[in-house]
């Protein structure tokens, strides 16, 4: 293969996937377990009898030296079974699976709200750069990273829910929630109405997404406003435009044939890394909206104190935001060869 190969790239990308995952896995495994205390005792404590916490503790290897149970978490990640949880003894596979499709439809629809805003606004400022129109778009930008997610989504639940009728709470309503959910295809209700041409169900679950995806969607479009302006200015001076101009091309034509497909590299680049910031925002956009994902359950396990329930839902978002970059790292080999060279 030679240097410049794709299949040469991804499996490099693959060797520094491995070192990086081993870290996160380490980090996340040492953190919770320096805190003071016995994980079951703070979990259970007081609830059970002496003799059936050590015999719980016995069960989940919790006595076992430091080394042994590293190395175990570790096996069991490879087999990608995170553990199942103190408080309530369910798997963490089984909560990823009920929960995780809430989760996944909140991030996507976030993530396409935050394009959708963010690349035509870096687009109108770069174009208008050092107006009133750029200034107002920049400030906006930075307000909407800048501001507490909690705050914009109860700002959301005053100031738009009320005046326009969204809902405030919850994926759908209970009645929608229950019709979809006895009959699983997929486990994840969005696309279980959609299979099942429940209609009604379909709409009323996509009006629930509307507040939470906006909510979310705002924490992430002031980088892809940023990254867009910045790397449209960029392009507007390069070689080829400048012969796009001479050429007597219209001045909206050069922006969007030449100038605004170059800019939008970068933006594949960054949606690795903007990937851990919507599922960490996802965490309090869920407790905000009472949204039923993993963030939501990750809370719970935070406050019964169930460092099993913590590790194995902190490890499944360390290994989606992983395979996510090392994907996101491919696409942009695709799209930009000169990147398999770096």
């Amino acid at each position: 293969m030679s240097r410049g190969s794709l299949p040469r790239y991804i499996l490099a990308r693959i060797g520094l996937m491995i070192p990086m995952m081993l870290v996160l896995l380490t980090l996340v495994f040492l953190l919770l377990r320096v805190a003071p205390g016995d994980p079951i005792t703070a979990a259970v404590g007081g609830k059970l009898d002496p003799v059936v916490i050590e015999a719980r503790r016995e069960s989940l290897g919790l006595n076992r030296p430091l080394i042994v149970q590293y190395l175990e978490y570790l096996w069991q990640v490879a087999r990608f079974d995170f553990g199942q949880t103190i408080s309530d003894n369910r798997p963490i596979i089984e909560i990823i699976r009920d929960n995780g499709g809430a989760t996944l439809t909140l991030t996507i629809g976030a993530f396409l709200i935050a394009l959708g805003i963010g690349i035509p606004l870096g687009l109108v400022a770069g174009r208008a750069r050092d107006s009133v129109r750029d200034v107002v778009i920049r400030l906006f930008g930075v307000v909407t990273y800048a501001a507490p997610i909690f705050f914009v989504g109860l700002m959301m639940q005053m100031f738009v829910a009320r005046p326009l009728g969204f809902p405030t709470s919850g994926i759908a309503n209970p009645r929608t929630q229950f019709t979809v959910a006895t009959k699983p295809i997929t486990h994840i209700l969005l696309i279980d109405a959609a299979l099942q041409g429940n209609t009604q169900a379909l709409g009323d679950i996509l009006l629930h997404h509307v507040l939470p995806c906006l909510t979310l969607g705002l924490l992430i479009c002031g980088v892809f406003i940023r990254l867009v302006r910045v790397n449209l200015l960029q392009t507007l001076q390069a070689d080829y435009v400048e012969a796009a101009r001479a050429r007597g091309i219209h001045e909206s034509r050069v922006v969007r044939k030449h100038a605004f497909r170059n800019a939008l590299v970068p933006v594949v680049t960054v949606i690795g890394l903007q990937a851990a910031m919507l599922l960490g925002g996802a965490v309090l956009t869920e407790k905000t909206f009472n949204w039923p994902g993993l963030g939501t359950q990750l809370v719970h396990y935070i406050s019964a104190r169930d460092y099993i329930g913590v590790q194995g839902l902190v490890t499944f978002f360390a290994v989606i935001v992983v395979m996510i970059s090392l994907v996101v790292d491919v696409i942009n080999a695709l799209i930009d060869p000169r990147v398999r060279y770096s």
